[in-house]
């Protein structure tokens, strides 16, 4: 069956490498700012620093003749590994992992007596995982009131005893492949073959593969060579903005159409901003400038090793301004150099492959640009600047008349932003438009249009292949459903025609009646459920106790469980799929649900609402009003309707938050157990 193949192709080898890359980058990049610090530190003052202070730059005695310690030193053995490894810890079980990933760090620091990032990177996620392992023997089987007690000393005996693990055992594996990587780098700086790295580095950059050799290999070499000699030019293997700044001057010169328009803001994002994926599209189109990018970069590393020039520290993202603020005291000239005569290649091997080319058009960096992400697995943050936003996917070349919106379960954010399109639809004068709500599993290709949020774009496409894909991140009012207004309008004018009129369902009726389209079995709206209404006055608090969005997500859930409602297993489903995907829908409402799978633990349809006047965290987002959602046969698709009706309203979202009185919220709802 075609479900059980589409997700083969993501278990490609370089699909493999680009999430073992993106997992290195996410310990890395969240402290880059402490990798800064240090490199300001370093290059201000130590002995060869703009200011050479003893104290702090650790050389020379104190008046003691005791050698100074400085900052340098115990930053770069300590600071930067222990963060680095806390963060993984914490990327695999949360604080509990990242605590026990650093205690287990310092094993392999002191065992080493070197900067030890590569073993921060294996034993933070190792400490992260294993303690999840094994709090997972006893989860539910510890007395109450000994929680704390077995919490604190299981993460302390593990801890330790992954401490002595990585002292003993981790530390001469760590040592050696330190070594042999140091000695493979400084061969091939001393027979001059460094620039050929840029054969596999500029490739790798377009292709997504950048992060596993850069913060796999490159970064944890560079400290360690910079801490020895002050500098390393391993810094600017990867992260040099002249290749790609070359390849877009040349399309501002010698491209056409939407390539040449949009090349110089590209090369503004690019070379001030830092975001070098922003040229990967100009490359695709043209495979054969890979040619142009990889010149650039062998003239920009050979530039280097002429000049002995290197960064003190990394440079993130590889903005120009970045990399001069690590560039070393004595290396401005060569870097600098670097960076303009990698250009320079670059732009003169562009320039002969696009003055010999005969297209270059809007069509092809667009289809660029959505290779570019595939390749990517996740939408591009920067590719609206060159070909603006899109419907992902095929272009649509019939009317739309079945749009469905799809999430993991297809129970509550899917039903809410079903409802708040469905609403624009008939606004613009299409009510016979067919707009369902659907679980991902349960999605098969005979949609014109799928609406994802952006975080699942991927797991809808290959099952809606024909369809034109929607990625949106704010449910409530996002921009996305304008442009699908104006697709629905202007693909059913110019003598195309919907569906009769009289096959339109009643406004009341759609969406049961839509959502039965595809294999629910669908109920009026509002049903009761033995004798009992979605929305209940007990379920409703105006001023709930959470301070935090998982704690948001149990106080929505016992509401539900007391009505009994569902079990507690429902609930353990709510916080998987926060997990997942976010649920939060914007203006200030996030409505928790439980996962597909956890269908089977919904005994009857609920809906608890409550309000937090001083709004909580949910994500980085504000949300005030927290809707927990269990549904049987779409029975609360009629509420979540109301809800989305009252949420897309400033003025109703207002008296909400004015509301003193429960009956007030439950008016607000127009009697929606009716």
């Amino acid at each position: 069956m075609a479900t059980e193949t589409v997700a083969k192709p993501r278990t490609s080898v370089r699909v493999g490498v680009q999430k073992f890359g993106t997992f290195l980058s996410g310990m890395i990049m969240p402290n880059i700012g402490a990798f800064i610090a240090w490199g300001l530190i370093t290059a201000l003052f130590i002995e060869k620093g703009w200011i050479p202070v003893p104290a702090i730059g650790g050389f020379g005695t104190n008046a003691e003749g005791v050698p100074n310690v400085g900052l340098v030193g115990p930053m770069v053995n300590y600071l930067l590994p222990l963060l680095i490894a806390y963060t993984g810890g914490r990327m695999v079980y949360d604080v509990r992992g990242g605590v026990v990933g650093a205690i287990a760090t310092m094993g392999v620091i002191v065992g080493t007596g070197i900067p030890m990032f590569i073993g921060a990177m294996i034993m933070g996620p190792l400490g992260g995982w294993t303690m999840k392992k094994i709090d997972s023997i006893w989860d539910g089987r510890i007395r109450p009131g000994f929680e704390m007690l077995v919490n604190n000393f299981s993460a302390g005996i593990w801890g330790g005893i992954l401490t002595l693990l990585g002292f003993y055992a981790l530390t001469p594996v760590v040592k050696a492949f330190t070594a042999g990587a140091g000695s493979a780098v400084q061969f091939l700086v001393d027979n001059g073959l460094l620039p050929l790295t840029s054969i596999f580095i500029e490739p790798a950059k377009v292709l997504f593969l950048n992060n596993a050799i850069n913060h796999g290999v490159l970064t944890p070499l560079g400290i360690q060579q910079s801490l020895e000699q002050g500098k390393s030019m391993l810094f600017l293997l990867e992260a040099n903005p002249g290749p790609g700044m070359g390849i877009l001057l040349a399309y501002m010169f010698f491209g056409r159409g939407a390539a040449r328009a949009s090349a110089p803001g590209a090369a503004i994002i690019h070379f001030l901003g830092g975001i070098h994926e922003i040229y990967f599209p100009y490359v695709l189109m043209k495979p054969i400038l890979i040619l142009a990018a990889i010149g650039g970069g062998m003239t920009g590393v050979a530039t280097l090793v002429v000049t002995n020039s290197g960064l003190v520290a990394p440079a993130a993202p590889g903005s120009i301004i970045a990399v001069l603020a690590q560039t070393a005291r004595d290396s401005y000239v060569g870097v600098i150099l670097s960076v303009i005569l990698a250009t320079t290649v670059s732009f003169l091997i562009a320039s002969v492959i696009l003055r010999a080319s005969k297209n270059t058009g809007e069509d092809d960096l667009s289809a660029a640009t959505s290779r570019m992400e595939a390749m990517k697995g996740k939408k591009s943050s920067v590719s609206s600047a060159l070909v603006g936003e899109r419907g992902e996917g095929t272009v649509l070349t019939r009317p739309v008349q079945n749009i469905v919106f799809a999430c993991d379960a297809g129970m509550g954010s899917s039903a809410m932003g079903a409802s708040v399109l469905r609403n624009k639809i008939k606004a613009a004068g299409f009510p016979d438009i067919k707009v369902t709500n659907s679980a991902i599993a349960n999605l098969n290709d005979i949609y014109d249009v799928v609406v994802t949020h952006e975080d699942l774009t991927e797991r809808a496409q290959p099952r809606t292949s024909s369809a034109m894909h929607f990625s949106v991140d704010n449910f409530m009012n996002s921009p996305r459903y304008d442009e699908i207004v104006e697709l629905v309008r202007s693909s059913n004018t110019e003598g195309t025609t919907t569906e009769p009129a009289a096959a339109v369902q009643p406004a009341a009726a759609a969406t049961a009646g839509a959502a039965a389209a595809h294999g629910a079995h669908a109920a009026e709206p509002g049903a009761a459920v033995e004798g009992k209404g979605v929305l209940l006055r007990e379920s409703v608090v105006l001023n709930g106790t959470a301070t935090d969005r998982d704690s948001a997500i149990d106080e929505a859930g016992k509401l539900l469980l007391d009505r009994g409602a569902v079990d507690v297993s429902y609930v353990h489903a709510m916080h998987e799929r926060e997990e997942s995907v976010s649920t939060y829908m914007g203006s200030f409402l996030a409505i928790p649900h439980g996962t597909n799978d956890a269908k089977e633990h919904i005994l009857h349809s609920a809906v608890s609402i409550i309000r937090y006047p001083e709004g909580i965290d949910w994500g980085g987002k504000q949300v005030k009003f927290v809707v927990g959602v269990a549904g049987i046969n779409n029975e609360h698709l009629h509420i979540l309707s109301s809800i989305a009706k009252i949420f897309t309203n400033k003025a109703q979202v207002a008296q909400l938050e004015e509301a003193g009185t429960v009956e007030e919220v439950l008016e607000l709802f127009g009697k929606v157990n009716a």
